[in-house]
């Protein structure tokens, strides 16, 4: 089962990124390394909810 999730930057804390997930798969909260348009870098992003 796929849902919808958001992805916030840490530093900014922006929601720059909508993806999905499999929730079976990943149950915990997903972190990965985006690049984020008001910072000028790359930053970790965080799943919301």
């Amino acid at each position: 089962m796929r849902i919808n999730i958001q992805l916030q930057c840490t530093e900014c804390k922006r929601k720059n990124y909508a993806t999905q997930k499999n929730k079976k798969n990943t149950t915990g909260r997903l972190e990965v390394n985006k690049y984020c348009p008001w910072d000028k870098k790359h930053t970790v992003h965080k799943e919301t909810k």
